[in-house]
């Protein structure tokens, strides 16, 4: 299936400080984030080519309330040293999309506080309101958050393109698992490359 043209748009998912930085709440909890920000230039050239060609950009975030309310199994119990180091807490500079993908006027920002962007959110609704009927999936962390929202997104019948080469995971084997596993039943993988030709053509 080629990557469409039109009633699409662009889910740039998780790029924020938290994740990418090494000064981020990643980093502090031990992990390694160089992987993930192997992601940011193939970011940064779906989102010039998304807004060349006219397609919605829609970023999100992963946000908890400052005091973790909101925070569900992940950091109440799998990984509660998140609280100790405020990870990605609603306000923050953690939380926050990294510069140099910066959202611009007219971008969609989307809060959540699960992996899948589809979760408890106002993304349908958009993706609704502008005729959105296939989405392009970038960003990070390719196994935990992209995936949850790809697969999501296939269930809700949207043609779904991941791009290899702009996701990240901390561990690449992960990484390789989750676009086997996106191929497979839930939607095609493409690379950077094949998104910007495609949304160049007149």
């Amino acid at each position: 299936m080629l990557v469409p043209r039109s009633d699409v748009a662009l889910i740039v998912v998780d790029m924020q400080n938290g994740f990418l930085d090494g000064k981020g709440s990643m980093a502090a909890l031990g992990f390694d984030t160089a992987p993930l920000a192997a992601a940011v230039h193939g970011c940064g050239e779906l989102v010039e080519a998304a807004r060349a060609a006219d397609v919605p950009v829609i970023y999100t975030r992963y946000v908890y309330q400052p005091d973790y309310a909101d925070g569900g199994l992940l950091p109440d119990h799998l990984m509660p040293a998140m609280k100790d180091v405020g990870a990605l807490a609603a306000g923050s500079w953690d939380a926050e999309i990294i510069d140099a993908l910066a959202p611009q006027p007219g971008d969609l920002v989307i809060d959540k506080s699960r992996y899948s962007a589809f979760h408890g959110t106002r993304l349908e609704p958009a993706l609704t309101a502008r005729g959105i009927r296939s989405l392009v999936v970038c960003g990070v962390t390719t196994n935990m958050c992209v995936e949850t929202t790809v697969r999501d997104a296939g269930q809700r019948d949207y043609p779904t393109f991941t791009v290899s080469d702009a996701t990240g995971e901390f561990d690449r084997e992960r990484h390789e698992h989750a676009l086997t596993t996106i191929s497979f039943g839930f939607g095609w993988v493409v690379d950077t490359a094949t998104v910007s030709t495609a949304w160049a053509t007149e």
